[in-house]
């Protein structure tokens, strides 16, 4: 058997697992303890693994402090095709799409690459400065949005031409400082392309004639953003900027309701109908004077292979929320009994790798008993996922709801745990000491070396002698738990055994 990467844990069953928040500091004699571990711990694997330097590279991940993404806030007066143009991009069709004015309230941001170069976009609502109420808040949105960019594209309807509405929206974009990118949409003939070149008249320089809708100008449009974006940016990294949190759950369990009570106001649409909303709607809002960006998803009624129509894409968009997200709170209603869509949700969420808070909601709704048979569900069903904090709130009434920030807090730091790899080692040499693994086929399997290789979430990489059984991957996984927190994370644990040795 030559030697390969395994890849435990994701589909194996975690029993309940105390968790422990002590940490304390390494003293000069534990630095010097974990040193010792180190080496013998190198010596042993090098001497077993031939490749094992360049094992143990190809599957380390960078840590963090990594540079932030360049940032990119498309601008427009409303109906000028800035959706449109968002998902030519970034090249899917995320962004809502619709020939009516206003569709896109909030700012909503997407992840493009072109050329290799990575970078953030921002999708905003329409642009307009003599507007009062929810529009004056869209346009504030679309204003900050810019402030919050590296750079700007400021899209134009070249068949209607500069307006007043457009040569104020320049003079802001002007005092912004930030470069900017004239784009005249809607060119789809020579004629419009004529008319487009009236634009200079905005002082921004040549605008650039394309067609977000057919794609005329796309590959031209993609090359000067990224000449315009720098190198580095402010986009949001988990190294900094806002923590990215995906609000998820069965339809109508509340997502909206607690999205508007801890932002302190109507953000989003709420309706006793079950799938008032469809597509994710991101909303900056601040905790204990900390930005937050939280996701308000679609609830998940069924598997994806099994909906249809909008469900179906609902589901997808979720996921691609999920995926984005560095946190996610599962809301559960606490006056029904916990359903087997409950489950699949938190499932989901496990085999993502994302942090995670379960919300009872509706906690004012349940009795007693209620909850009596709830904590019995819970043991029962959710036996997996232990180690996840749980918060009984009421989105209606803002119960509780103060609790979520420490719970969040508590469980991106589980996430972003990081041991030192000598430390780590002198853990498995004690552990292994106590409790060694059971004999299999007559001889039994030893960790030779391991190493935290990445966080987000913590995934241990760990050198053996032979392949380790789930039972006792599982109680490593209750041992890392207690002895370092890992609070509110899933623990990953990768292996590589020796290959056989042939008999001469």
């Amino acid at each position: 058997m030559s030697d390969q990467w395994v890849a435990v844990g994701d589909d194996d069953e975690m029993g309940p697992a105390p968790i422990s928040d002590e940490s304390a500091d390494e003293s000069g004699d534990e630095l010097v303890a974990d040193e010792v571990a180190l080496q013998a711990a190198l010596a042993a694997a090098r001497g077993e693994f031939g490749d094992f330097d360049s094992a143990l590279a190809e599957l380390t991940q960078p840590g963090d402090g990594q540079p932030g993404l360049p940032v990119l806030a498309v601008v427009g007066r409303p109906n000028v095709g800035k959706s449109t143009l968002v998902n030519r991009i970034i090249g899917r069709r995320e962004a809502v799409v619709e020939d009516v004015p206003g569709v896109t309230r909030d700012r909503v941001t997407y992840e493009a690459e072109w050329n290799s170069k990575r970078f953030m976009v921002i999708d905003t609502g329409g642009w307009d400065l003599k507007v009062r109420g929810l529009q004056a808040q869209i346009a504030a949105q679309a204003e900050r949005a810019v402030s919050d960019a590296d750079a700007v594209v400021f899209v134009v309807d070249a068949r209607v031409g500069a307006t007043d509405t457009d040569e104020a929206v320049v003079k802001v974009l002007r005092r912004s400082g930030k470069p900017v990118l004239l784009v005249a949409n809607k060119v789809d003939d020579r004629a419009t392309e004529i008319e487009a070149t009236k634009l200079w008249s905005l002082g921004l320089g040549e605008p650039l004639p394309v067609s977000a809708l057919h794609g005329h100008g796309s590959g031209d449009l993609m090359d000067d953003i990224v000449k315009m974006l720098p190198a580095v940016g402010q986009g949001t990294s988990r190294a900094g900027g806002p923590r990215r949190v995906a609000l998820l759950g069965r339809p109508n369990v509340g997502k909206s309701s607690l999205l508007n009570a801890l932002a302190g106001s109507e953000r989003v649409v709420v309706d006793a109908v079950a799938g008032t909303t469809v597509d994710p709607v991101d909303e900056l809002i601040t905790l204990d004077d900390r930005l937050w960006w939280f996701v308000d998803t679609a609830g998940i009624r069924r598997r994806s292979k099994d909906a249809s129509g909008h469900e179906y894409y609902a589901t997808l968009r979720t996921q691609g929320a999920l995926d984005r997200a560095e946190v996610a709170i599962v809301l559960i209603d606490a006056s029904e009994v916990l359903s087997e869509q409950d489950v699949r949700i938190i499932a989901m969420v496990n085999e993502s790798g994302r942090a995670l808070i379960l919300a009872f909601n509706k906690w004012d709704l349940s009795d007693e008993d209620r909850r009596t048979y709830l904590e019995r569900e819970i043991d029962r069903d959710l036996a997996q996922v232990a180690w996840a904090p749980r918060v009984n709130i009421s989105a209606r009434t803002k119960r509780h709801i103060d609790r979520l920030t420490p719970a969040l807090k508590a469980a991106l730091e589980g996430w972003e745990t990081r041991i030192s790899t000598g430390r780590l080692n002198q853990f498995f040499t004690e552990l292994t000491q106590a409790h060694p693994h059971p004999l299999r086929g007559g001889k039994q399997p030893r960790i030779l070396f391991a190493a935290q290789v990445s966080v987000g979430p913590p995934t241990f990489a760990l050198f053996t002698t032979g392949f380790l059984e789930a039972g006792y991957r599982r109680f490593i996984e209750r041992r890392l738990r207690a002895d370092f927190g890992f609070v509110g994370t899933p623990i990953r644990i990768v292996m590589r055994v020796r290959e056989k040795r042939s008999r001469r």
